[in-house]
C-alpha cells in the first residue's frame, strides 16, 4: 500500500537552451515517502533507507514524469560510459550513460558530486562526476564516445546541483592531482587553513569547453547549502540521493 508524499515533488530544470526532442531535470529531496534522515524523495537503494520506500518514491517519479524505461547505474567514481538502446535486466556498474533513442531515460544519482546532463537533440548523455572521476576523465572519455564523432558545435551541457566551492574542502593531494594533469586549473583552489577549498563544478566547465563543448550552463545551485532542497553527504553522511535525468522523447 502506497502511502502520500508529505510535499509535492519538486524538479529543477536546466537553465539551457531549450530543445523541443529533450526533457530533463534534477530531483530535489521534496516529495517522496521516505523518513530521516532520507526525508523524502530518496531515489537509491545502496544508502541504507528502507527499500519499499525507494520503489514507492520511484514509482512517484515515473508517474510524475508519465516515463517509465528508466536506466539506473551502479555508480563507482568510475569513468566508464556506456551505450544503451534498451532498459538493462541488471543494473550496469558505470558513471554515465548515452543513447539516441527516444523515450529511454537516462538517470545519475547525487549528494554533492556534479550531475552532468548534455545534448545536441539527437543524443544525450549524462554523466555522474565526482572528484576521482572528473580527475581521471570521465568526461573526456564519456565525450569521445557520444559526441566527437558528430561534432561538438551543436552540443550543450549543463552542470546541475552539487557541492560549491564555499563547503568543498579537499587534501594537497587532491589538488595535486588535479594540477598535474591541467597547470590551468591552480586557481580553481583555495587555501583554507592546512587543507583547499576546490572549484569542481568550474573545472567540470573548463574540461568541457576544452573537450570543444562550448555551451555549457551551470545551475548555480550548492547542495550542501540547501539543505532543504538537496541532499548532501559532505553535510549529513547519511542520507538520501537525488537524481538527474534526461530523455529523447518519443
Amino acid at each position: 500500500m502506497m502511502t502520500s508524499p508529505t510535499t509535492e515533488l519538486v524538479t529543477i530544470k536546466p537553465n539551457w537552451q531549450q530543445v523541443d526532442s529533450v526533457q530533463a531535470f534534477t530531483t530535489s529531496r521534496q516529495g517522496g515517502v521516505s523518513l530521516p534522515p532520507y526525508d523524502s524523495l530518496n531515489l537509491a537503494y545502496h544508502v541504507q533507507d528502507d527499500p519499499q520506500a525507494v520503489v514507492q518514491n520511484r514509482q512517484i517519479l515515473t508517474q510524475t514524469i508519465h516515463q517509465s524505461n528508466i536506466v539506473w547505474l551502479d555508480q563507482r567514481h568510475t569513468t566508464d560510459c556506456l551505450y544503451v538502446d534498451k532498459v538493462p535486466e541488471q543494473t550496469l556498474v558505470a558513471d554515465a550513460l548515452w543513447t539516441d533513442k527516444p523515450g529511454l531515460v537516462l538517470a545519475v544519482m547525487t549528494a554533492d558530486c556534479l550531475p552532468i546532463l548534455l545534448t545536441n537533440g539527437k543524443r544525450i548523455c549524462a554523466i555522474h562526476a565526482g572528484w576521482r572521476g572528473l580527475v581521471d576523465g570521465i568526461i573526456e572519455n564519456s565525450l569521445a564516445q557520444c559526441v566527437t564523432r558528430l561534432g561538438s558545435e551543436s552540443w550543450q551541457a549543463w552542470i546541475g546541483p552539487a557541492i560549491s566551492a564555499k563547503f568543498f574542502e579537499v587534501g594537497e593531494e587532491v589538488r595535486q592531482a588535479f594540477v598535474e594533469k591541467y597547470p590551468a586549473f591552480v586557481g580553481y583552489f583555495q587555501p583554507h587553513g592546512d587543507k583547499w577549498l576546490a572549484d569542481l563544478a568550474a573545472m567540470a566547465e573548463q574540461i568541457l569547453r576544452l573537450q570543444g563543448i562550448e555551451n555549457v550552463s551551470q545551475s548555480g545551485l550548492c547542495s550542501y547549502a540547501d539543505g532543504e532542497r538537496f541532499y548532501s553527504y559532505r553535510r549529513d553522511g547519511q542520507t538520501g540521493r537525488m537524481a538527474s535525468l534526461i530523455w529523447l522523447q518519443t
